[in-house]
């Protein structure tokens, strides 16, 4: 059995490597000698840590992982850093499109167009190689047209740990 500190050291380090959310199991099957509720504690003292420490930085549940986000209060400052790296933004068309799959999934394209009132076959298309959506499924109806949702990479990319998180449309209409 190792001990908390240790165990709080090495998951630290592996959400500061990841790319993307890493699930509890996986940390600690990683980790030898570290079961679940020990790599959870860690996880806990962890961002009790970061708190108390003022740290700019903090440990988020998102997708059904854990994942090292910057906190809110310096997003000014990381998004001059990349804008400056260059990183790539969704346009207000891909936006939209993507907000309406996301509450409206699964979706057929003839049901997310009539509500944009405009084709979004190469929005789609842009979503899906950026891995925001994918094919779901088929319909019932004539020709079986496919069926649209959300992937693990959206949750990711918007912080939700769950879509059951995205905001409830009452929340979002102008008062």
């Amino acid at each position: 059995m190792k001990k908390i500190e240790e165990i709080k050291i090495i998951v630290e380090a592996l959400l500061f490597a990841a790319e993307e959310p890493v699930t509890l199991r996986k940390l600690a099957d990683i980790i030898e000698g570290a079961n679940g509720a020990q790599t959870q504690e860690a996880i806990a003292q962890l961002k009790n840590d970061y708190d108390m420490q003022g740290r700019a930085f903090q440990i988020e549940e998102v997708a059904g992982g854990y994942q090292l986000f910057t906190r809110p209060e310096y997003y000014e400052w990381v998004a001059k850093l990349r804008k400056k790296t260059g990183e790539t933004r969704l346009s207000q068309a891909a936006l939209e499109t993507l907000a309406i799959i996301a509450y409206k999934q699964p979706i057929l394209r003839a049901n997310l167009e009539s509500i944009r009132g405009v084709q979004s076959g190469q929005i789609i298309r842009l979503l899906m190689e950026k891995d925001l959506v994918k094919v779901v499924g088929r319909d019932e109806s004539l020709g079986h047209p496919l069926l649209y949702g959300t992937t693990k990479k959206f949750l990711e990319y918007f912080g939700l740990k769950d879509i059951k998180d995205l905001p409830k449309i009452e929340e979002l209409e102008a008062p």
